[in-house]
């Protein structure tokens, strides 16, 4: 899919704090504003862990991928709303275990659209790696621009990582999993990890975030976010703070209010 350039870079509004860029400045890129780090800095002071949380979220994301790809057999992947390129992306780390595999990002970030060239390029030349511009408030055009590149006869790994925290409405938030989830085959997977209402702290922090004139990010209860999981069989440890989601080696990561799992479709 094509962009005009002049026209991405019109959308940008350097001076409005915006999710994508305030993620980016707490895993420590480059491409934020001034704006985006002054929201970043107001709930990093409240709540200091939103550093590690965005650092140990995709440490989450590069573990459950080696899951899939190497234990669970799964070679294609659906990442929604996969946000800014950083380190280990989705495609990097599926392709490096399987050559084959087929990864289609969808974001609608004009910032994102940007560096969608760079994000394109497999590390394989066997895989494919696209882009679509898309908002997971339609998931039916998602489903159907992923058709054109993934085979929806084979399991496909659906990915919201982090992202859903932005739907207000616990509803709206299912129905937009439940129709991606709908659309893969038996023997697919769905990975999801989002901000939990599990202390104080992160609480203010969120208060923060939506003060800084950013997009609000709405914290789930755990039970809110079990029900997301619903008529999936979720694999060990289950739900868990992400940071506790199968760690590698001796990592002793410490509890983030943020929980996550990886389960398959029957």
């Amino acid at each position: 899919m094509s962009h005009d350039r002049s026209d991405i870079a019109a959308k940008i509004q350097p001076e409005v704090p915006h999710a994508a860029r305030i993620w980016n400045y707490w895993m420590g890129g480059k491409d934020n504003f001034a704006a985006d780090r002054a929201a970043g800095d107001a709930v990093a002071k409240v709540y200091p862990e939103i550093v590690q949380m965005a650092v140990q979220s995709r440490r989450f994301l590069i573990r459950a991928v080696r899951y899939l790809a190497a234990e669970a057999g799964i070679s294609q992947f659906l990442d929604i709303g996969t946000g800014l390129p950083t380190m280990q992306n989705t495609h990097e780390v599926a392709q490096a275990l399987d050559p084959t595999a087929r990864i289609v990002y969808v974001d609608n970030d004009p910032l994102v659209l940007v560096h969608a060239r760079a994000l394109l390029k497999s590390t394989s030349p066997e895989g494919v790696t696209a882009y679509i511009d898309g908002d997971y408030h339609a998931p039916e055009l998602i489903i159907s621009e992923a058709r054109k590149v993934l085979d929806f006869t084979r399991p496909i790994a659906v990915m919201f990582m982090g992202v859903l925290g932005y739907v207000e409405d616990l509803q709206v938030m299912r129905s937009i999993i439940d129709q991606v989830v709908q659309a893969v085959p038996s023997g697919s997977a769905m990975v999801l990890w989002d901000g939990t209402a599990t202390g104080e702290a992160v609480a203010e922090g969120s208060d923060k975030l939506a003060e800084s004139g950013a997009v609000p990010y709405y914290l789930r209860s755990l039970e809110e976010l079990a029900e997301c999981f619903d008529g999936l069989n979720l694999v060990e440890p289950g739900l868990a703070p992400i940071t506790h989601w199968r760690p590698e080696g001796e990592e002793k990561a410490p509890f983030i209010d943020a929980h996550g799992g990886v389960a398959l479709k029957p």
